[in-house]
């Protein structure tokens, strides 16, 4: 069972008494229904881990289904996408992944049984008159002058309509419920309009489409879903759904709401994240800066992680705010206890050591991990040359300096204290080289007299391994970027100090085997992973050590 079905709440609550009740037999058939119009994001990890883990919770099972009724903005990318993040996250649907265009023709036959009962009709108002039709949440609307056609009339123009009669917004198939209901889902709502479209998975068979709501009650129906879990969104949809599976005398799931998860400093609007990606604000929707699954895999986050942040934040009625610090406290978590630890220098000083042997190299044997033994051990090669980071020297020492100064020891990770004798510069003054002096007598002890400031981390120039490091960071510097604005949208947000590049990293020679995707700890950087798409040695920053936002906004 996963971190994210362990834990009651309120949904599960509910399906405890149903159990009791003897209600669908003790059976539980949840769904996941994206739309396969887009990325799966952050928000859906949620929906993910909390249908299926319901499912293995009570030992039933539940089905991906694509909601696919809207084939201009769908493609099998999204659809390949979203089986690789479902998979990815941990869990496995039951049997083939279904379609809601698998019930195209039983909707159809649906739709036909609403308008030979005088449930439905077709209707001719344009996109402008339907919204004066509509009214408003303050006053009713009106009734359709197409509305009192008879079950006839309306079977016939319906079948023209399937039939490629008529052209895309000419005519639509309305359910007659109420004009003057408060619930504005309930004046008439549309249950199939024209669109002369390929399909991705029923080729050119139709050109009439079912419209989502209606859809989505009936696939859940005939598929025999018994609670059919939602977020908060589809709450005043809730009646339309019942009204349309009690009218045709079906099935009839339970739909539940929960509140969606709301991220600060992120955007999961999928119209939204495919504007970045259109506009080239991003490389694609798996940037490991954007806030999808597969951009997150890419970053370095582990299911694991994101499964445990899903559980932490747990399942509750109203809608709130959640702070992405605890998504990313969550993959440090998981990472500080997996992550095998090695030495990466991202901004390289040369230190030349001039008292050691020019023919002479050394191998240390250094642990993988601080608390983990059976993580095992890992050879580091040490030579005359090296390089340390340009962070970890200053030559006037400032105070509390615990790094490298001139004339002041520092130790090197797993290896000697050395000391700062001279700086050599190039002619624009930059600091190209640190000539210093080890200690043979210092390696793993500290002899009396010793007071190196720090510990420090190095690799050995001979035996560097080049590479290119990514360093990103929240994409949006906005707590609320998705907020409204005067004068601005979110794109105005968008943090210009989201990715960094360290071109000329150097790395310890372990890290030339490093599997794409596989988290490990640059001691004293933060988390990091060789990329999944890029070939050679490139990698991602997945997360700091440490929050250095909240010691931002603390001085701010």
């Amino acid at each position: 069972m996963s971190e994210a079905s362990k834990t009651g709440n309120f949904i599960t609550q509910i399906i405890d008494k149903d159990n009791e009740t003897g209600k669908h037999g003790g059976k539980v058939l949840t769904r996941f229904p994206p739309e396969p119009n887009g990325y799966l994001h952050i928000g859906h990890a949620k929906s993910i881990c909390l249908n299926f883990g319901i499912a293995q919770r009570y030992q039933g099972q539940c089905n991906l289904r694509f909601d696919d009724t809207n084939p201009e903005k769908e493609s099998v990318e999204y659809i390949e996408s979203i089986k690789r993040d479902v998979e990815w996250l941990g869990f496995n649907w039951a049997d083939e992944p279904k379609y809601a265009s698998d019930y195209f023709d039983q909707l159809f036959d649906f739709a036909c049984e609403l308008i030979k009962a005088g449930k439905a009709y077709v209707c001719e108002l344009n996109a402008e008159q339907m919204r004066e039709y509509r009214g408003t949440l303050k006053e009713p609307g009106k009734n359709s002058p197409y509305r009192d056609r008879t079950p006839e009339e309306n079977m016939a123009l319906f079948m023209e309509m399937r039939d490629g009669k008529y052209a895309d917004g000419e005519k639509v198939l309305r359910a007659k419920i109420d004009m003057a209901s408060p619930n504005i889902n309930m004046r008439d709502p549309i249950i199939y309009r024209i669109r002369h479209v390929h399909h991705h998975q029923t080729g050119d068979k139709w050109c009439v489409y079912p419209m989502y709501d209606f859809t989505h009650c009936l696939s859940d129906a005939l598929e025999g879903i018994t609670h059919s879990i939602c977020t908060l969104e589809f709450q005043d949809h809730r009646p339309l759904y019942d009204w349309t599976l009690e009218t045709l005398n079906t099935f009839h799931p339970q739909q539940i709401e929960f509140a969606r998860l709301n991220l600060n400093y992120t955007v999961t609007s999928k119209r939204k994240l495919k504007q970045l990606v259109d506009e080239g604000h991003v490389e694609a929707w798996d940037d490991p800066r954007m806030p999808t699954i597969s951009g997150m895999r890419r970053r370095g986050f582990t299911p694991a992680s994101i499964r445990n942040f899903c559980e932490r934040i747990g399942v509750t009625k109203s809608d709130s705010i959640v702070d992405v610090g605890m998504l990313e406290h969550a993959i440090r978590e998981d990472l500080d206890a997996n992550a095998n630890r090695a030495m990466a220098v991202l901004n390289p000083i040369k230190v030349t050591l001039t008292n050691y042997p020019e023919d002479k190299e050394e191998i240390f044997t250094l642990g993988n991990h601080p608390k983990n033994e059976e993580a095992g051990t890992r050879e580091v090669p040490f030579s005359k040359e090296l390089f340390i980071d340009a962070a970890d020297f200053e030559e006037v020492a400032p105070r509390k300096w615990k790094r490298l100064s001139l004339n002041a020891a520092v130790r090197l990770r797993g290896g000697y204290v050395i000391t700062c004798n001279e700086v050599i510069r190039d002619a624009e003054g930059n600091v190209v080289e640190l000539l210093c002096t080890y200690d043979e007598n210092t390696l793993g002890v500290n002899p009396e007299g010793y007071k190196p400031n720090g510990v420090i981390h190095w690799v050995s120039a001979k035996h560097a391994v080049d590479a290119k490091v990514r360093l990103y960071d929240r994409l949006f510097n906005d707590e609320a970027p998705d907020a409204k604005h005067e004068g601005k949208t979110f794109l105005d947000f968008i943090n210009p100090e989201s990715m960094a590049i360290a071109e000329h990293a150097k790395l310890e020679p372990s890290l030339a085997q490093a599997e794409p995707g596989v988290g490990f700890q640059f001691e004293r950087e933060g988390y990091f992973c060789r990329d999944l798409k890029e070939e050679g040695m490139v990698f991602n920053r997945t997360v700091t050590l440490r929050d250095s936002w909240a010691k931002i906004e603390a001085k701010g």
